[in-house]
C-alpha cells in the first residue's frame, strides 16, 4: 500500500468540549520580576531599546527607571499563554502556536512585580489544512494579575493540534537545507537594523502626538536574524519558567501524553515532581514536546524541516516592532495576531507596517492602529497583525 492510499489518520477532538469554559489552575513564577528578566528579555527578542535594559536612558524617562516591554507579560506565565489553549486529548497529536490576541489594560510590569496568571479554555473548531489535513484551532484565555490586584493583559492564544502522520505525509515545509548568506546580504541586513535603530534614538523620550501621525504613514521596517539554533535558544532561556525550580505551580495539572502527544515527544516537560529529582528531564529544550524547536531530528519528526522559532516570540516581535515606533508615551490596548509560517533556522523575519486608522475612542483616547506583516526572506507571509496603540494629544 502506497502512502496516498494508507487511511488517513483520524483527529479524534471528543474529549475537547468538557474543557471549554471551566478555569483550569493558575500559572505562577517563584520570584518576582528581576530587572535582569526584563534585559534578558528583550536581548533574546532582539529589541535594542535602551529604556528597557539601560539604567542611564530609562532614569531620564518618564518611568524614571527601566521599564518591562508590553511584550514581556508573556514571560510573567508558566506556559507563555498556552496551557488554556491545549486542554484536552487529542491522540497522536502535536501543536504549533497559531496566534495571539491581546488586551493591556494600564500597568507596566516592573522589577518587583509579582503576576498570577488565571487560565480558561475558551473554544476549538476543526478544519482542513494544507499543513496536516484535519487540524484543530483551540483557543483559550490568560488573565495577567499583579500583586495590587490590577489587571495587567488578558491574552487570548491560538494553539494549533494536528496529526503528526498527516503533517509528515504533506511535508508542506520540505527544505531542510537553510539559506547561505553572502556578506553583501548580511550588510543589507545590518542597514535594515540600523534604521530602525536610528527611529528609537531619533524619537527618545520625546511624545509621538497623534496629530503627527497620518494614515498611510509606513514605519521603519525591521529584520531579525538570520535565525539560527543558538538564537531560538537564547529565545527559550529568557523565559523565567524555563529555569530550574523557577515556577510556583506547573504549566498544568496533565501530563503531554495525557494530552495526547506522540510517546516520543511527550516527556516530562514543566513536571513539579519530576524536576525535584531529574530536572534535566523536565527541560523542553532537551526533551517533551518543545524539543523539536532546537532539535532538528525532533521537528522532522513532526513534520517540520528543522529547528524552528517560537509563536510566543513571533507575537513578541510584533508587540515590540509598534511599540518602538510609538515611543515610551505610546501604549499599546489591542493587538491580534495570526502566525501562518514559522521562523526557520537560517531564515530573516522582516517586519513591515502601515497606520491603516486613526480614531479617536471615549471622547480622549486617541488610536492609531497599525497593520503589520511579517515575511521571510522568500516572501513568505510568516505573520499578519492589527495593532491598536494610543498616543498623546497634548
Amino acid at each position: 500500500m502506497s502512502q496516498s492510499d494508507a487511511p488517513r489518520e483520524v483527529l479524534d477532538v471528543s474529549d475537547l468540549d468538557r474543557h471549554m469554559g471551566v478555569p483550569i489552575r493558575a500559572g505562577e513564577l517563584e520570584e518576582d520580576v528581576h530587572v535582569n528578566d526584563i534585559r534578558r528579555w528583550v536581548q533574546a527578542m532582539h529589541y535594542p531599546n535602551p529604556l528597557h535594559y539601560d539604567a542611564r536612558w530609562a532614569t531620564e524617562s518618564r518611568f524614571g527607571s527601566i521599564v518591562a516591554p508590553q511584550s514581556f507579560a508573556v514571560a510573567t506565565d508558566t506556559s507563555h499563554g498556552c496551557a488554556p489553549a491545549q486542554v484536552g486529548r487529542i491522540p497522536n497529536s502535536h501543536g504549533i502556536f497559531g496566534g495571539d490576541e491581546w488586551w493591556f489594560f494600564g500597568p507596566r510590569i516592573v522589577a518587583g512585580d509579582h503576576l498570577v496568571c488565571h487560565r480558561m479554555p475558551f473554544d476549538y473548531r476543526v478544519t482542513e489544512t494544507r499543513f496536516a489535513g484535519p487540524t484543530c484551532f483551540q483557543r483559550g484565555d490568560t488573565l495577567y494579575i499583579n500583586q495590587r490586584g490590577e489587571r495587567v493583559a488578558l491574552q487570548r492564544s491560538t494553539y494549533i493540534r494536528y496529526a503528526v502522520r498527516e503533517a509528515k505525509e504533506k511535508a508542506l515545509f520540505s527544505e531542510p537545507s537553510e539559506k547561505q548568506w553572502s556578506d553583501d546580504e548580511l550588510v543589507g541586513l545590518d542597514e535594515i537594523r540600523e534604521g530602525f535603530i536610528r527611529q528609537i534614538q531619533e524619537l527618545q523620550h520625546d511624545k509621538r502626538m497623534i496629530a503627527s501621525v497620518e494614515v498611510g504613514e509606513r514605519l521603519a521596517s525591521s529584520v531579525l536574524g538570520p535565525h539560527s539554533l543558538a538564537s531560538f535558544t537564547t529565545e527559550w532561556r529568557a523565559f523565567p519558567m524555563n529555569a530550574w525550580g523557577a515556577t510556583r505551580t506547573g504549566p498544568t495539572t496533565v501530563s503531554a501524553i495525557d494530552l495526547g502527544y506522540t510517546r516520543e515527544m511527550a516527556g516530562h516537560e514543566g513536571d513539579r515532581r519530576m524536576e525535584r529529582t531529574n530536572p534535566e528531564l523536565t527541560d523542553g529544550a532537551y526533551f517533551g514536546p518543545s524539543r523539536g524547536h532546537l532539535q532538528p531530528h525532533w521537528a522532522q519528526h513532526i513534520g517540520m524541516p528543522r529547528g524552528y522559532g517560537y509563536g510566543a516570540s513571533m507575537g513578541s516581535w510584533i508587540l515590540d516592532f509598534v511599540s518602538a515606533w510609538a515611543g515610551e508615551w505610546g501604549f499599546i490596548t489591542h493587538s491580534k495576531c495570526s502566525y501562518r509560517n514559522p521562523a526557520f533556522t537560517g531564515d530573516a523575519t522582516f517586519l513591515d507596517g502601515e497606520v491603516v486608522d486613526l480614531r479617536v475612542e471615549r471622547k480622549r483616547h486617541h488610536i492609531a492602529t497599525v497593520s503589520v506583516e511579517m515575511r521571510n526572506q522568500d516572501g513568505a507571509m510568516m505573520a499578519t497583525g492589527m495593532v491598536d496603540v494610543e498616543l498623546p494629544a497634548e
